[in-house]
């Protein structure tokens, strides 16, 4: 059965999450499959759950609709009854157990969740729960050849405009080679103090070459 979800979690999908000096970048193409259909050239992949929070989806599309909306109404009751958003680090905890709790009808979704609160930091998720904290990863089946770029790009203490670079060529060269990768265009977020941005369509393609 292990080996089954992990399948279904390579199928479809490319997405990048690095952390850089000031904040996180996140990216990810936006073609959604179903089999040999292309379901979508425009399918939203990154999403915004929490101020200076955000997440990155790669699996099953309804699994992981589903679970955004669990967690953001787990976000809000946090904050109405704490009186502050929470931290990161707590957040993909909580994401992590609702994960664990399903183990024996999981949600078939790998996930990066990332942000900003004292540093910005990232950790990625599995269908059974298990939560790693990384510099930089990417997810689905594009992601041998998006990880060919970031092995080669990445450094610690690089800036935002830096990894904003490095993302999207990364997501840009999985496109190329992976077969379900592709669609209209590349989404590419930044996360940093100042709060969760989306980057413009001109700006991507100026980073894309």
């Amino acid at each position: 059965m292990l080996e089954e979800i992990q399948q279904k979690v390579k199928t479809g999908t490319t997405t990048v999450g690095i952390v850089a000096k000031d904040g996180i970048v996140l990216a990810a193409e936006r073609k959604a499959t179903m089999g040999y259909l292309v379901a979508s050239q425009d399918a939203q992949k990154i999403y915004e759950i929490d101020d200076r929070l955000g997440m990155t989806i790669a699996g099953m599309v309804g699994d992981a609709q589903a679970l955004i909306r669990y967690i953001r109404a787990e976000l809000k009751l946090y904050r109405l009854q704490e009186e502050k958003p929470i931290e990161l680090e707590a957040a993909s905890t909580l994401i992590a157990n609702i994960l664990y709790s399903r183990r024996f009808y999981p949600y078939i979704v790998q996930l990066v969740v990332a942000g900003y609160d004292s540093k910005p930091s990232l950790f990625t998720l599995s269908p059974d729960g298990s939560v790693m904290p990384e510099k930089f990863f990417s997810t689905g089946s594009g992601s041998p050849i998006a990880f060919g770029v970031l092995e080669n790009d990445f450094k610690d203490g690089m800036s935002i405009d830096e990894a904003k670079k490095v993302a999207v060529r990364a997501v840009r060269a999985a496109t190329k080679r992976d077969i379900a990768s592709g669609g209209s265009g590349i989404d590419a977020v930044v996360i940093n103090k100042s709060g969760f941005k989306r980057l413009g369509e001109d700006e991507v393609k100026k980073l894309a070459g």
